[in-house]
């Protein structure tokens, strides 16, 4: 595969990555990936410096190794996550620079400064204080991307709380779990919100949820859609008049570098979801560090991420734009509604330099037509990327021609809730190609295994780290005996991730999915996304998804499911077309036992396809943790294709 874009001069010269290398010495940025993974001591001291972390007590080492699975780092620093993404900067020159816009689906639109925010949190975390929240409670966060969103996540951070984003979608059952597990006594939700021109009564779902979460005490309602709603005398407090007398002085707890900041919960294959705790040191840094070096922004970008605050990937915007002093953009809603051209209009009227998001969402964008990209200006972006899933080459293609007209580089993520972070993504210096991740993110030394424990080249093996890193989970919650099985268990001292990788022979590094995902046919083994990408190049598949089934001579052979763009309809002449198009390209041994039509491919709200619930679905097993699937009903589309 040849390289695609190649980063002009002046990006290079000016970039932070170049600067930073001139500063300590090095010549290139492949240098700069070895020395950064080979000496993560020096690298994390110096990326502290770079990003200008204050601390209110320095710390007196950056890493204690001993144990590697319980790796602690800064030793006896203390900081706190708002004050260096908030009250730092209110107090500079930055009080009155923009921090954050937010746009609603029915055409809203607000602007916070830093002072503002500053204000705003202050207020929010005096009145958790008064309400008995102390260092170390966790607090629940049900809530769309709205401003109180961002304040509620600031002033849980400022008092030594700890953060607990479930995603709003979810359903009652799956908040109260999450709401039961963490303990938390308090829930931050909304009476409501928009999706797709319809009113969601999210308040309703909480008192669903609450209901079994007998731990929660105070429910805290923010005022989105003014209709009315339930309320439990002694446990609803709505949001402005818990908030009208608060002072707006609050000085933000000296926390422990190693304190927990977030619990994010994230989907397993058991019915039980893993509650990562992510550190203040660990929450700060890794998100700073990637939007700084890898995503290049500078003092006037607009940087914006499609994502919510439920996944990682919200507080990750957050965080890491405002501990560098820039400014974001969150919005209420999906990028295509209420009309196709959403996104590319709010890109243009508000000047985004960074725009991210899931391939999912990408290849749902690519459908409606170049037209409504080319109708607006986008000459302000410099930066984009994807996360969440493998991109295949067309949409990266298309990202790169259509949406960035040739003169942005595909900064393309892969790491996890678990990280808070990536081990994966190319610095913008670098030359790329179609699909790739790039290397190794700095600081994150990682390597590709095969089943005995040995790196390979030029071939598909697992995805493994071999050094800790500040942000890795400090263990599941209240479960530290299955966070070591899960990612220290396969070799000794190595976090194993699960991911299917490969480097190439210009060391450019390659996703395949899911190591469980994995398809193994005739003892080959093969990722699904490969298969996946020969299909959706041809002009009538929208989106594809492929799963091994067990085969009595094979062991496993191929099955794709595939959703159709809506100019096609479903015929034996199309599926055997498609059927040649994956021998053609993969051979014979991988011929796909069917192609099969759905409607819909069951995802998460990020974007990631459940092959693993495909696969369940079709063999008839347990689906195990289902409280990430956005889409049920895509589940009984996959049910027809075992009856057909």
């Amino acid at each position: 595969m040849s390289y695609i874009w190649y980063p002009p001069k002046k990006l290079v010269e000016n970039s932070n990555v170049k600067k930073f290398m001139v500063k300590h010495g090095i010549k290139d940025y492949k240098d700069l990936i070895k020395r950064s993974t080979e000496d993560i001591e020096w690298f994390w001291d110096a990326a502290i410096e770079e990003l200008n972390v204050e601390w209110f007590e320095k710390y007196k080492k950056v890493l204690d190794a001993s144990e590697v699975q319980w790796a602690k780092w800064f030793i006896e620093g203390k900081l706190n996550i708002t004050h260096n993404c908030l009250d730092k900067h209110a107090k500079s020159w930055r009080k009155n620079k923009v921090v954050f816009i937010w746009v609603g689906e029915n055409g809203e639109e607000k602007r916070y400064s830093y002072w503002d925010l500053y204000f705003e949190v202050n207020r929010f975390a005096n009145a958790l204080k008064n309400l008995g929240v102390k260092k170390g409670d966790t607090v629940g966060l049900c809530i769309p991307m709205l401003p109180e969103t961002v304040i509620s996540l600031f002033a849980i951070l400022k008092i030594g709380a700890i953060v607990v984003p479930i995603f709003s979608g979810y359903s009652p059952a799956a908040v109260s779990t999450r709401l039961k597990d963490a303990m938390s006594k308090i829930l931050i939700t909304a009476d409501g919100y928009y999706r797709r021109g319809k009113v969601v009564r999210l308040k309703e779902m909480a008192d669903e949820a609450v209901k079994a979460a007998e731990n929660v005490e105070k429910v805290i309602i923010c005022k989105r859609m003014g209709i009315e709603v339930p309320l439990t005398s002694g446990r609803d407090i709505w949001w402005h008049e818990l908030v009208a007398e608060q002072p707006a002085k609050c000085e933000s707890e000296k926390m422990d570098s190693e304190a927990p900041a977030l619990l994010l919960y994230t989907s397993g294959t058991t019915a039980k979801p893993k509650g990562t705790v992510i550190s203040q040191a660990g929450t700060l840094l890794q998100s700073s560090k990637e939007i700084h070096f890898n995503l290049d922004l500078r003092e006037d970008d607009v940087f914006f991420w499609i994502t919510d605050i439920g996944w990682m990937m919200g507080p990750w915007q957050i965080i890491g734009v405002q501990h560098l002093g820039g400014t974001h953009l969150i919005f209420e809603g999906v990028p295509d509604h209420p009309k196709p051209d959403r996104l590319w209009s709010m890109i243009e009227k508000l000047g985004v330099t960074a725009l991210g998001g899931s391939a999912t969402v990408f290849r749902m964008l690519k459908k409606y037509g170049n037209e409504y990209v080319k109708a607006h200006d986008l000459s302000s972006l410099r930066m984009l990327g994807n996360t969440g899933e493998t991109i295949d080459p067309d949409t990266w293609l298309w990202l790169h021609k259509i949406v960035g007209g040739e003169n942005c580089p595909i900064i393309n993520l892969s790491g996890g809730t678990e990280i808070f972070g990536c081990f994966l993504l190319p610095l913008p210096v670098m030359p790329l190609k179609p699909s790739t991740l790039g290397g190794p993110g700095l600081g994150m030394d990682i390597d590709v295994f095969n089943d005995e424990g040995k790196p390979v080249r030029g071939e598909v093996g697992y995805l493994v780290c071999k050094k800790p890193a500040p942000s890795m989970t400090r263990g599941f919650w209240k479960e530290p005996k299955r966070y070591i099985e899960t990612y220290w268990s396969r070799w000794p001292n190595v976090w194993y991730h699960g991911d299917w990788a490969s480097i190439d022979e210009d060391d450019f590094w390659f996703l395949h999915g899911r190591a469980d995902d994995v398809i193994k046919v005739a003892g080959k083994r093969i990722g699904p996304a490969e298969i996946e990408s020969i299909l959706n190049q041809h002009s009538a598949v929208y989106e594809s998804a492929c799963i091994g089934v067990p085969h009595e001579v094979k062991g496993e052979e191929v099955m794709c499911l595939v959703v159709l763009n809506p100019d096609y309809e479903p015929s034996q002449e199309l599926r055997d077309e498609l059927v040649g198009e994956v021998v053609k390209y993969m051979g014979k041994p991988f011929r796909p036992r069917d192609v099969s039509f759905v409607g819909d491919l069951p995802r998460t709200r990020s974007g990631k396809i459940l092959r693993r619930l495909m696969r369940a679905v079709i063999l008839g097993k347990e689906l195990g943790d289902i409280s990430a699937l956005e889409n049920p009903k895509a589940l009984e589309e996959v049910a027809k294709v075992t009856k057909s």
